[in-house]
């Protein structure tokens, strides 16, 4: 069976792939053959990330994807997770958690304990989903409350964005030039930079 390793981080400055040597090991450890790596750094609250997509179009019926943990897979809102396990389960995949041990048994054909085990992890996805959200959702109250308490010390406080990283920005400059129809992705990947990034600097911003 064909293994399809996705993982992510939130931002440019974490390593989405850390965990790869470990998920290769664990593919090979349950006797599947790794198909293709997709690595990605975005954020979980995201529904149509790349490379994810790509996995999706890429893989076939039958075959799994494995994730590190639930959150590399997901910070999605209720319903945009419900979206993502529908097109999971739409495309006939199976969806592997290394971090959770009900959902190794994925990997196996299906008898009575197979479906049972299927019912269990179903319910620890969605728990684990949820938990994953309300951690996420938690970050951003814990910051937004953190700024609104400097506003209140220093009125005149006032947060420092980041700056172009202006070798990154003529990297990407040149490389459009260069290559007018090469998509964002693609430039992206030349130029080590998020997506999101090359489409500002598209629009000039």
């Amino acid at each position: 069976m064909k293994a399809h390793l996705y993982l992510r981080a939130s931002t440019k400055d974490q390593d989405a792939l850390r965990a790869k040597t470990s998920l290769e090991l664990f593919a090979k450890d349950k006797g599947l053959s790794v198909a293709d790596i997709y690595s990605e750094n975005i954020s979980g609250t995201k529904l149509h990330r790349p490379e994810l997509i790509r996995l999706l179009d890429a893989a076939y019926p039958g075959e799994c994807i494995i994730c590190e943990s639930v959150d590399r897979l997901s910070r999605l809102s209720q319903s945009d997770w419900e979206t993502l396990k529908a097109t999971i389960k739409a495309k006939g995949l199976r969806l592997v958690i290394a971090d959770l041990p009900t959902s190794h048994i994925m990997v196996e054909d299906k008898g009575i304990t197979g479906q049972i085990m299927e019912v269990i992890n179903s319910m620890l996805l969605d728990l684990m989903a949820t938990m994953a959200r309300l951690d996420q959702e938690k970050r951003v109250e814990r910051i937004k409350q953190g700024l609104a308490n400097k506003r209140i010390a220093d009125p005149s406080w006032a947060p420092k964005g980041k700056g172009r990283n202006i070798e990154k920005w003529d990297k990407v400059q040149s490389l459009i030039i260069k290559h007018p129809g090469m998509s964002a992705e693609d430039l992206a990947k030349l130029a080590g930079v998020g997506v999101a990034t090359v489409y500002r600097i598209k629009r000039g911003a």
